[in-house]
């Protein structure tokens, strides 16, 4: 076995997204204010901080003012505050807006900012470093490591330099053991070690399964006539059927720009459905087609989103570290919003370690964090909501909506409804056998509004050194032949933004073609793979997709 050298700190935080870098920020807070010294890192997998982020994002402001109450004065990327928030129901050719005296109080936009979340982490990775936490970009987390006692004492960063078939090239260099007397797991959605820690730990015994989303995002820059800065579009139905849920978005940026994006719920049935079509679909309702007009599109980008609410909530915490952010899964579904969720994660489990610091001895699990989460408004916003998942899922869109509404109002008037309903099933296990499907026949892209996968994937910016170990793994290479494509017609076909998956035929049969340089770590294939065959784990470190401003 490879000799790897070791760091050690009293935090080590795995993932530079909202809630790790916050609570690396209110760590380092603390300590300033007691005058305290406590070594923090940050690891990001990414080439730099934000490459990887992608969100809508309307941004509720309220944990970046209570973490940086000047950020104002301090130049946040925080400038377009929204002005006109309008929530539509499309049919194929209409559309229906829904009043805003009849929407819930909770669902109102006013006062909330249209951002880059990747611009804000960037922003944020700056205030950590000032305040001394080591942010170590182009690295993952690849490995839990573990204490003599079964604790989590740390994570150990990839080997770099391997190449396809596993021998070391002439750049190899070992991966680092970064050693702490707690470890935050801030991966986001999915990530390969939370789920590691959920298994071995066994996190999710008294959770319901989770839920996820595929949400794809584009930046145009449109007619100046056209455009109209801080107004915030959602919708609803067109063009998913009553019995799939998602929707769609459109934020008016500053300079012209508009972020335009599709979520599909990934509990849909028909294999055959291909959410990338149908956000290509979607740009050509009647509504949103003429702001495409003679437009540019500028990036492209897909990931997944946590859908459970606090259902779905696995154990916070584990002996000598906690889950935060999206590797919890904190997302308000319907206000469609988790990034002060997850901010507020990180600053809750920050102030829990800087106590648990302070004790004489020490104390392995971080019992204070999750009834600080239970305690605070982080939990409020999403005890408030938590049947609202499930009711789309159990009625479909329309009445899953009413009941939503009734719900949600009377959250808003002081009653809380004394019961929670139950998701049932996770996502992989809602596909119906293909020959019980309607197959769906998607319109070729005219290159102007709609467009293919791999054109799309090139605005990602993807850099990908093909000769590495491929990060996407089959626990059965048979599975994709005998089980996907016989019985659901290789959905993984079409479940991937980024065409990752392909039948390819050889010799007279059938094989699954992976192309792996095109992944842009959303890890659908990983939630929604039916015989949850498909592992992703991150590619060596500084790969994927580059996002600039999503």
């Amino acid at each position: 076995m490879t000799q790897r050298d070791q760091m050690n700190y009293d935090v080590v935080i795995v993932g530079a997204g909202p809630a790790g870098l916050s609570a690396a920020i209110r760590l380092k807070q603390l300590a300033a204010e007691q005058s305290r010294d406590i070594s923090v890192c940050v690891l990001e997998k990414a080439a730099e901080v934000g490459a990887h982020i992608l969100s809508g994002a309307v941004i509720d402001p309220v944990a970046l003012t209570e973490l940086i109450p000047d950020w104002k004065n301090k130049n946040a990327p925080v400038k377009t505050e929204v002005k006109k928030d309008k929530f539509l129901f499309l049919t194929e050719k209409n559309n229906y807006t829904i009043p805003e005296f009849l929407m819930p109080p909770m669902m109102n936009n006013h006062g909330n900012y249209i951002i880059s979340l990747g611009k804000l982490c960037r922003w944020l990775a700056t205030q950590a470093e000032e305040l001394g936490v080591d942010l170590f970009p182009g690295f993952n987390g690849s490995e839990i490591l573990y204490a003599e006692d079964g604790s989590v004492k740390g994570v150990a960063t990839g080997d770099m330099g391997i190449a396809r078939d596993g021998s070391h090239k002439n750049t190899f260099s070992a991966g680092i053991e970064l050693l702490a007397s707690y470890t935050l797991i801030a991966e986001g959605t999915r990530g390969s070690l939370a789920k590691s820690i959920e298994q071995k730990f066994n996190l999710r015994a008294n959770a319901e399964p989770q839920k996820y989303g595929l949400g794809f995002k584009e930046i145009w820059k449109i007619d100046p006539q056209l455009h109209s800065e801080g107004s915030v579009l959602h919708t609803q139905g067109w063009p998913l059927d009553n019995q799939t849920g998602g929707g769609g978005f459109l934020y008016h940026l500053e300079d012209n720009k508009i972020a335009l994006g599709f979520v599909v719920h990934l509990n849909y049935k028909n294999p055959y459905l291909n959410p990338f079509e149908e956000f290509q679909r979607f740009k050509t309702h009647p509504t949103i087609q003429p702001l495409l007009t003679n437009a540019q599109r500028l990036a492209y980008g897909a990931r997944t989103i946590n859908e459970g609410g606090v259902q779905s909530l696995p154990e916070l915490v584990f002996p000598g570290g906690a889950l935060i952010g999206c590797s919890a899964g904190f997302v308000n579904v319907p206000k469609i919003k988790g990034s002060h969720n997850a901010m507020k994660s990180g600053m809750l489990a920050a102030e829990t370690i800087f106590d648990a610091l302070a004790k004489e001895q020490y104390e392995p699990l971080l019992t204070a964090y999750p009834e600080k989460v239970r305690a605070s408004w982080l939990w409020k916003d999403l005890y408030a909501v938590r049947n609202i998942k499930p009711a789309l899922s159990a009625w479909g869109n329309i009445v899953g909506t009413l009941y939503s509404s009734v719900d949600m109002w009377a959250h808003s008037l002081g009653i809380t409804l004394p019961w929670t309903l139950k998701h049932k099933r996770a996502d992989h296990e809602t596909l119906i056998p293909a020959q019980q499907a309607t197959p769906i026949t998607y319109p070729a892209p005219d290159g102007k509004i709609t467009f293919d996968r791999l054109s799309s994937i090139y605005l990602s910016n993807l850099d990908h050194d093909e000769n590495q170990p491929i990060h996407l793994t089959l626990a059965n290479a048979d599975i994709p032949i005998t089980n996907n494509l016989a019985i659901y017609a290789a959905p993984e076909q079409r479940y991937c933004p980024a065409g990752v998956y392909e039948i390819v035929q050889k010799d007279d049969s059938s094989k699954l073609q992976i192309n792996a340089a095109n992944c842009v770590h959303c890890k659908a294939c990983d939630i929604k793979d039916p015989l949850q065959n498909i592992t992703w784990v991150p590619p060596q470190g500084g790969s994927g997709p580059y996002y600039e401003a999503m």
